[in-house]
C-alpha cells in the first residue's frame, strides 16, 4: 500500500522519499543500488525489449496514416527514441526538486494519443496533418506543466471507472490498425488484401503465441520482438521486406526541429490532446503509485509532481524534433515487478541507450524493415492487450452498482461510434468531428461527464484526492 503523502509544512530533505530504519543509515536503497556492469547492462536490454515495440508503434502509425514515405517514416521513429531517451533519463536521474521522479520509471509515447492525432490528420489536408498534430501536441504538454502541481485535487474525477473506459477503447479503436497492416498497409494499391500478407500475418500471429506458450523466462517476455523478427526473416525470400530505408537512413543525424512543418494551432485539435493527456496524467500517477509500492520508497505528492513536469516536458518539447504525448509505459513497472531489479540507474541506462538509437537514424530504420503484414500480426496482440489492461481496470471499478453499469455502457458506446459508423459524425462542424471522431476523446468526455452526473452533483463525496490516486 501507498505510504500517504506528507503534510505541506513538511520540508523535503535529501531523503525524503524513503523512510530509513534508524540501524541502517548506511543501507543504500534498491532504488539508488549501483549496480555490476554483469547486472546492470542484462537488465537494461530488459526494459528496451519490454517497451521498444510500444515506443515504435504512435511513429509508425502515425507516418503511415500522414503519407510519409520511408525516410519519413525513420525520421519519425528516430525522434521518437530521441525524445523516450531523454524523458527516461530525466525521470530517473532527475533534478532535485524540480523535475524527475528519481524511481526506475520509463517514458516515452504514448499509444493513447494515437487515435486523436489520427482524427486531427483527417480533418486536415496533407501538408498540414502534422503540424496540426504537433501544435496540438505542444499545448497538452503546457496543459500538463499547468496543471501537474494541483493535479492530485482532479483525480477523483479519474476513477477506475473512467480510466478503464478509456485505456479500454484506445486498444479497441486502434485495431482497424493492425487490421490494415495485416492486408499490406496500402489501401489503394491493386494487392491489398492479398492472401500472401494475411498468411504472413497469420504466421506472425502464430509464432508469437508459440512463443508466448512455450518460451521461458527473458524469451517469453519478449515474444512481440520475436514474433517481429522471425516474421520479417520469413518475407525476406518472398521480396516482402523494404529495405530502402538502409539505404537512405544516415548513420548519425540529430533529428531536425521543425522538419515537418511549423506547428499550427487548431482549438479543436488541442481540446482533443488536452483530454487525452488528462488520461495520460492519470496513468503516470498510478504507475508512480504503483512503482513505489514496488520499490518499498515513499510517493508523495510532490513526487508525483515532478513526475507529471518530466511528462509535461517531453510533451511540449517532442514535436520540435517530431515527437508525441509522454507518459509512462506500465509494461516496465510491469518489468520491475517481476524482476525485483529495482535500481533507477537500470532504467537509466536503458534511456541513455534509447536515446543513442534516436541519434543513429540506421539503427531506427531496421524497423522499417519489417513488412506491414508483420506489423499486422503483431499488432492485434498489442492493441488487444491494451484493451484487456482497460477490462482489468474496470473489473476493480464497482460494475455490481447501476449508475456505473450504465456510465461504463454509454461511454463505451460514444467511444465505439466512429469505429462503427465512420461517418456518423461527417454533418457535424470541423472542431465537432476532431473531439467526438477519435473514440477515445468521445469516450473520455462522456465518461468524465457522467462520473460527475452519477457521483459528484448532488453528492457530498467523502473520497479524498489521496484516496482517489490509490484507487485509481
Amino acid at each position: 500500500m501507498a505510504v500517504p503523502a506528507k503534510g505541506p509544512a513538511e520540508a523535503e530533505g535529501p531523503c525524503s522519499e524513503i523512510s530509513t530504519p534508524p540501524d541502517s543509515a548506511d543501507t543504500v536503497h534498491p532504488v539508488d543500488e549501483k549496480l555490476h556492469v554483469s547486472r546492470l547492462v542484462p537488465a537494461a536490454l530488459q526494459h528496451i525489449a519490454a517497451m521498444y515495440a510500444g515506443v515504435v508503434t504512435p511513429p509508425l502509425i502515425i507516418g503511415q496514416a500522414v503519407g510519409l514515405d520511408t525516410a519519413g517514416r525513420t525520421r519519425l521513429i528516430a525522434a521518437s527514441l530521441l525524445i523516450a531517451g531523454i524523458a527516461t533519463l530525466l525521470q530517473t536521474l532527475g533534478v532535485k526538486g524540480f523535475v524527475g521522479n528519481r524511481l526506475p520509471f520509463v517514458n516515452a509515447a504514448s499509444s493513447a494519443g494515437i487515435a486523436p492525432m489520427l482524427a486531427i490528420a483527417e480533418t486536415n489536408a496533407k501538408g498540414d496533418q502534422l503540424p496540426a498534430i504537433y501544435g496540438a501536441v505542444m499545448v497538452a504538454g503546457v496543459f500538463c506543466l499547468a496543471i501537474g502541481p494541483f493535479f492530485g485535487r482532479l483525480l477523483r474525477f479519474f476513477p477506475p471507472l473512467v480510466t478503464g473506459v478509456v485505456i479500454t477503447l484506445i486498444g479497441v479503436t486502434l485495431m482497424p490498425v493492425p487490421v490494415g497492416w495485416a492486408q499490406g498497409g496500402d489501401a489503394t494499391a491493386a494487392d491489398y488484401g492479398d492472401m500472401r500478407f494475411l498468411a504472413l500475418a497469420g504466421f506472425t500471429l502464430v509464432v508469437i503465441l508459440l512463443i508466448q506458450r512455450f518460451g521461458k523466462g527473458f524469451v517469453k517476455q519478449v515474444a512481440l520482438l520475436f514474433g517481429l523478427l522471425i516474421g520479417t526473416l520469413a518475407a525476406i525470400p518472398f521480396g516482402m521486406a523494404d529495405f530502402e530505408a538502409l539505404g537512405s537512413a544516415p548513420v548519425a543525424a540529430l533529428p531536425t526541429p521543425f522538419a515537418f512543418g511549423a506547428p499550427e494551432f487548431q482549438p479543436a485539435a488541442i481540446v482533443s490532446l488536452c483530454l487525452v493527456m488528462l488520461v495520460l496524467m492519470t496513468e503516470s500517477s498510478a504507475g508512480m503509485l504503483a512503482i513505489g509500492e514496488i520499490c518499498e520508497r515513499e510517493t508523495s505528492g510532490r513526487t508525483i509532481t515532478r513526475g507529471l513536469r518530466t511528462d509535461g516536458i517531453a510533451t511540449f518539447v517532442g514535436p520540435i524534433f517530431g515527437g508525441f504525448p509522454t507518459s509512462a509505459f506500465a509494461q516496465n513497472v510491469g518489468v520491475v515487478s517481476l524482476t525485483k531489479v529495482r535500481s533507477r540507474y537500470v532504467v537509466a541506462v536503458a534511456g541513455g541507450a534509447l536515446l543513442i538509437l534516436g541519434i543513429f537514424p540506421m539503427l531506427g530504420a531496421v524497423v522499417s524493415l519489417v513488412p506491414m503484414p508483420v506489423l499486422g500480426g503483431a499488432g492485434i496482440v498489442l492493441f488487444g492487450s491494451i484493451a484487456v489492461s482497460g477490462i482489468r481496470t474496470l473489473s476493480e471499478a464497482g460494475l455490481d452498482d447501476s449508475s456505473n453499469i450504465i456510465l461504463v455502457a454509454v461511454s463505451l458506446g460514444a467511444g465505439i461510434i466512429p469505429l462503427a459508423a465512420p461517418t456518423f459524425y461527417a454533418d457535424f462542424p470541423a472542431w465537432a468531428q476532431t473531439v467526438l471522431g477519435s473514440g477515445i476523446s468521445a469516450g473520455a468526455l462522456v465518461a468524465v461527464s457522467l462520473n460527475l452526473f452519477f457521483h459528484h452533483l448532488g453528492t457530498r463525496g467523502s473520497a479524498s484526492a489521496a484516496a482517489a490516486l490509490k484507487s485509481t
